[in-house]
């Protein structure tokens, strides 16, 4: 009898980790941020595509801005590298431009602008995803149903953030430490890293508790730079650490929660569970990331 309490017990407990599964994402293929002197994009491509192979996670999707073909068309080569491998590229439209700086019109082109590439890359798999840029929705009611529509029209889903750091931040500091080779420096962005990661699924937790009263199906937002490569295999090791299973974009995307719409205008990007607190007029927690220590490493 004790044994089979021991067991129930122990059921509960890992229940809830179990289903607390995370999809990683990148945005911003193939470049993003500075690089560091000697890195190249496709080296950094190779580290990201090594981690995630000796971490068996399943197939991830990038969001490409092909508009950094025109200068440097030999990026292909990060393209290429990236699907080789297995895995998949969906929209963040071709030229990366902010909705609230954009007309539906311009917007509306300049995604259908980066489908010729995916299509061409993507041969018999699913692009039909798509990231807005900056998490930028519109502005007002009218720009952002306008949108939605068009994508609805086009087959898009979107690929919505319920985890987000702002780990971009720490790319361009790397770059410009490593030139320096300052390794304390960079020791401190490696910590300030991880404890922004730390604390974003701490407050992100809760907040879907708050909003759902339960542990969603979480899509991680990365993006595709230096320093990124560098952390994913600390990341990652976080994650599981912190109960995470790894599963698919269109995976997690079932989620019944993500068939909400917060039908909420905002002049700024904000992530899913942000723009549902809005809505629902619930206060989400003071954001502590250390925007201007990170800024200024190695200025």
């Amino acid at each position: 009898m004790d044994r089979l309490l021991l067991l129930l017990v122990a059921l509960l407990v890992i229940a809830p980790l179990r289903a607390q599964q995370i999809a990683i994402t990148f945005d911003d293929l193939p470049e993003h941020g500075d690089l560091p002197p000697g890195v190249t994009r496709l080296q950094v491509a190779r580290s990201i595509l090594s981690t995630l192979k000796a971490e068996h996670i399943p197939p991830v999707y990038g969001f490409v801005n092909a508009v950094a073909l025109e200068d440097t068309p030999d990026e292909m080569a990060v393209l290429s590298a990236w699907r080789a491998a297995g895995q998949m590229l969906g929209n963040h439209t071709y030229s990366h431009p902010r909705l609230t700086d954009s007309t539906v019109t311009q917007y509306e082109a300049d995604i259908a602008r980066d489908e010729s590439l995916l299509t061409k890359l993507m041969v018999g798999q699913d692009w039909h995803w798509f990231r807005y840029p900056y998490l930028r929705e519109g502005e007002t009611l009218a720009k952002r149903d306008a949108i939605r529509a068009y994508l609805e029209q086009k087959g898009y889903r979107t690929a919505q953030v319920s985890l987000n750091f702002e780990d971009h931040m720490w790319n361009d500091p790397y770059a410009r430490c490593s030139e320096k080779h300052d390794l304390k420096a960079i020791a401190s962005l490696k910590q300030s890293y991880l404890a922004a990661a730390v604390q974003s699924i701490t407050d992100f937790r809760d907040v879907t508790h708050t909003l759902y009263g339960r542990d969603i199906s979480y899509v991680l937002l990365l993006h595709f730079g230096a320093f990124d490569a560098k952390m994913l295999p600390d990341l990652i090791t976080l994650l599981r650490r912190r109960g995470f299973t790894f599963t698919t974009l269109p995976e997690a995307m079932k989620d019944s929660v993500y068939r909400e719409d917060p039908n909420v205008a905002l002049p700024d990007g904000r992530t899913f569970q942000e723009q549902v607190a809005i809505a629902r007029h619930i206060k989400f927690p003071a954001d502590t990331k250390p925007y201007k220590e990170v800024d200024s490493a190695c200025r």
